[in-house]
Order: structure tokens, then C-alpha cells, then sequence
């Protein structure tokens, strides 16, 4: 089955488009959904050509260079039975995890050949202790960031209960800040200083090796184990109302610790290491996802493409003090975001950026970014998912999450809420991380967390 649209159709590819699909980058997003039933691929075909490839034209498009050298991506006729895959394991096994687990870190691991779409879906019809089936897309980063990959994907599913209802998410509000004259010199101050820290960690400081850094030069080459963890948001939002805080600190500050108590249970002396987490932020002034029509409205299509930012984060250090008292730790990583929220580095790196492509070329850009990720310790990304259960060709979708694949680093931390939970994925240095020790590290700083909040006084507004 061929699609194709319109061959001679050319646009220009964005420049971060062209930072993540370089000599010295290459990142996919891989999304992954969790079937309640058996995988059926009856219906593939005829949604991802009705639905999926209408939805932007890159889905049909590859990335080419114009005489001048510009990339520009040009639509082809798209096979859709070559970017279907569906993998055959040994029979008669009552679970598949460790064939899915090894077979998640192979395709996380393969590139994309770049003579056609840069998208595929596996089809997983094996049963694990998580689903009866499992769908994985495999989108490059280049096409868009989570915000539009995970609109696109979302664009193919349905309310469960009532397929004529749209799906809905947690609502998000948006408080203007009230600026003074110390808020404003607060601000300059701050920028200053985050935008020259950016800087110096972009490209001469690195973080420490340590048990989630092995800081080897190939590590974006080293396959990756893919890890998963739930928890209530009910739970953390009760944290949150406890301690007067935002979902986003109790969160950050959850993982942040779990982090800590990992590298202390590997090498004690690495809680005072000097470890930094690069924090994914959306640029965009929009709230929600597009539906399929909104997508293809001219004024929603500015929304499409790579609209994010890194933010430095300090991850604090573990003493005496936070150990006893983990509260003390999640209000270190409150005053940390509050002070990063008045700063505006975030502009000045996005400007850097454009300088070095516009005056050395996209290469210069992408081996900033390359260096960025390089020197840090974690890369962590958040997206918000829909409350109701969704289906994907009538199969009731369970379980939901994302993971990030090829940046140069040794972990990379993915959040995804949905149906009330929060799945945190963890991509992890094969050999290197041990899954089940960070999993339940993850798992505790939770609990010692919760147990704190729930023995302190509420803090009201």
C-alpha cells in the first residue's frame, strides 16, 4: 500500500530539526502503549494512511540537502508495510518480558534509514507482565517534539467509553507574575549567572562520573535498558497540598532523590558529587493538545515542530540533614526551580544557538547540544496525557509512556500522567545502571517523602 500526497511538495526543515538528525546526533522518541487485549493489526494499515500520514506532511516526507546545502523535507510515496514491524518470539511462554525488554533496547538502538519517512510501528502481539500486547511508535525527534509527536499519536486514539467524546486533560494555569524593581534586578541578576553556568556546562565543565555518569565518550552508542515505575497522582498531589507546593517541584524533587539514594547505595561517596539534570521545558504559549482538524489549520501548524528548551538543574547534594528529614531536600529543589524561574538564560541559549548556525553552520549547533547533553548527568522530559482511557482500534489502552533514545548520556528520565497515574520511564546505560536498584530507590524516596509530608503540619497559601 503506497501513499503520497504530493511529491513536489518541499519545506524547509527547522533548525532544530536539523541539530537532532546530524553527523553527531540522532534521537528518536519512542512512545509506547499497552494494550488491555491482544494486539489485532487488522486495522493498521488503513488508520495509519487515513489518519496518521494526513496529519503533517513530514510523515510522508524525507529530509534532503538543496544545492546551497539547506535541508528540506520533500514527500515521497510512503510504503506503509515497510514501517510496520511486527517481531516473532519463541512460543509457549506464559510471559515475554525479557525478549520485550531486549527487544525495546535493539530498536532503541537502530537507525533509521534515511531514504525513507523517519517513523515506524512495531506491533508486539506477545503477552507481558504489564499488557496483553504492546504498540511502540518509533518517531525521530527531527519531525517534531513531544508536544507535536504526542498530539499526532493521540490524534489516532479514542475515548474508550465514548469514542464521540474527546479526550480531556489536566487542566494547567498559567499566574502572572507581578514584577518590582527587586523582582526585575532579581531576574537580570539571575540571568546572568544561569546563562554563564549554561555556557561553561555546554562546553569545559563537566559533571562528575559517577554510578548514573560513566562519561564514556561512545555512551550514545551503548544500547539502553528501559525501565518503568508508577505512581498515584492523587499521592503526589497530595504531597503537594500538604507541603503548599507545585505538582512540578514534588515531582522534580521525587526524582531527584531517588537519584541521590541510587548513587549513595552504589558508591556512598558519590551523594556529594556534583551531578546535573537538564530539565526539557515546552517554549510554546498553548495549552493542550491539537486534534486532527486543529493540526491542520495554518495557524496550528506554527505550533508543529521542536519547540522546547534545556534548563541546568543542580541536582542538590544528600547530608545528614535531608536524610533525616527528605523535606528539607524537596524544599532545596523548590528554591532551586523558584530562583530558575526568574531567569531568562533559557532566551539567551536559544539565541546562541541560532548565532552558531547562522555564523558556523547547523554541525556547530548540533555539537553544542551534542557537548550540552554530553556534560550533564540525566536528561529528564515531561507530558501530560489524557485523563480517560483511550483505545487504538478498538483495543483499550491500559498503560501509556515515552522514552527518549541516543542522546549521549547514561540516563534520560521520561513522565507521562494518564488515567490518574504517573508512569516515570527510566532510559539507563545498559550494564552500567542497575534497573531494579534505581526502581526501588525511586520507590522509597516516595515513601520517606510521603511519610514526611503526611508527619508535618499543612503549610497553607
Amino acid at each position: 500500500m503506497e501513499y503520497c500526497k504530493d511529491e513536489d511538495q518541499v519545506e524547509p526543515v527547522s533548525p532544530t530539526g536539523q541539530y537532532l538528525n546530524s553527523s553527531v546526533l540522532s534521537i528518536y522518541i519512542l512512545a509506547v502503549l499497552e494494550t488491555e487485549v491482544p494486539v489485532d493489526d487488522s486495522q493498521t494499515i488503513s488508520l495509519l494512511r487515513d489518519v496518521f500520514l494526513p496529519i503533517n506532511s513530514r510523515f510522508s516526507s524525507i529530509m534532503v540537502s538543496d544545492r546551497s546545502g539547506e535541508k528540506k523535507w520533500k514527500q515521497v510515496r510512503v510504503k506503509l508495510e515497510e514501517h510496520v514491524k511486527v517481531p516473532t518470539f519463541p512460543t509457549s511462554m506464559s510471559s515475554y518480558d525479557e525478549y520485550f525488554d531486549d527487544y525495546m533496547s535493539r530498536i532503541g538502538m537502530e537507525q533509521l534509514p534515511q531514504n525513507k519517512p523517519l517513523w515506524e510501528i512495531h506491533l508486539i502481539k506477545y503477552p507481558t507482565s504489564n499488557a496483553a500486547g504492546t504498540i511502540i511508535f518509533k518517531l525521530h525527534h527531527a519531525l517534531g517534539d513531544g508536544y507535536s509527536l504526542m498530539g499526532a499519536l493521540l490524534s489516532c486514539l479514542q475515548r474508550a467509553d465514548d469514542p464521540s467524546l474527546p479526550l480531556t486533560f489536566p487542566s494547567s494555569r498559567r499566574i502572572a507574575a507581578e514584577f518590582d524593581y527587586k523582582t526585575i534586578f532579581s531576574s537580570v541578576f539571575n540571568t546572568i549567572s544561569d546563562f554563564g553556568w549554561s555556557v561553561l556546562k555546554s562546553s569545559l565543565v563537566e559533571d562528575d562520573q559517577t554510578p548514573i555518569r560513566s562519561g564514556d565518550a561512545e555512551v550514545r552508542f551503548r544500547p539502553v535498558t528501559i525501565s518503568t515505575v508508577s505512581f498515584s497522582l492523587e499521592h503526589i498531589k497530595e504531597i503537594k497540598t500538604k507541603l503548599g507546593l507545585s505538582m512540578n517541584d514534588v515531582i522534580t524533587a521525587l526524582i531527584f532523590y531517588g537519584i541521590r539514594l541510587y548513587m549513595q547505595e552504589i558508591n556512598i561517596n558519590s551523594s556529594k558529587s556534583d551531578s546535573t539534570a537538564l530539565v526539557l521545558l515546552n517554549t510554546r504559549n498553548i495549552r493542550g493538545y491539537e486534534s486532527v482538524k486543529e493540526m491542520m489549520k495554518t495557524d496550528a501548524k506554527a505550533a508543529w515542530g521542536n519547540r522546547f528548551a534545556f534548563l541546568h538543574v543542580s541536582i542538590p547534594k544528600l547530608n545528614d540533614t535531608n536524610i533525616s528529614n527528605p523535606l528539607e531536600f524537596v524544599w532545596e529543589v523548590h528554591n532551586i526551580i523558584k530562583r530558575k524561574k526568574d531567569s531568562l538564560a533559557i532566551s539567551f541559549t536559544g539565541r546562541l544557538l541560532n548565532m552558531l548556525k547562522n555564523f558556523r553552520g547547523p554541525e556547530a549547533a548540533a555539537r553544542y547540544i551534542h557537548s550540552t547533553l554530553k556534560n550533564s548527568s540525566a536528561t529528564i522530559s515531561n507530558i501530560i496525557g489524557p485523563v480517560e482511557k483511550m483505545a487504538v482500534a478498538n483495543l483499550p489502552v491500559k498503560g501509556l509512556y515515552f522514552m527518549v533514545v541516543g542522546p549521549p548520556e547514561s540516563l534520560t528520565i521520561t513522565i507521562m500522567s494518564y488515567m490518574g497515574n504517573l508512569r516515570v520511564a527510566f532510559g539507563m546505560e545498559k550494564g552500567f545502571i542497575n534497573p531494579q536498584k534505581f526502581k526501588s530507590c525511586m520507590e522509597f524516596a516516595l515513601e520517606v517523602i510521603s511519610k514526611a509530608a503526611r508527619d508535618t503540619p499543612t503549610k497553607l497559601d
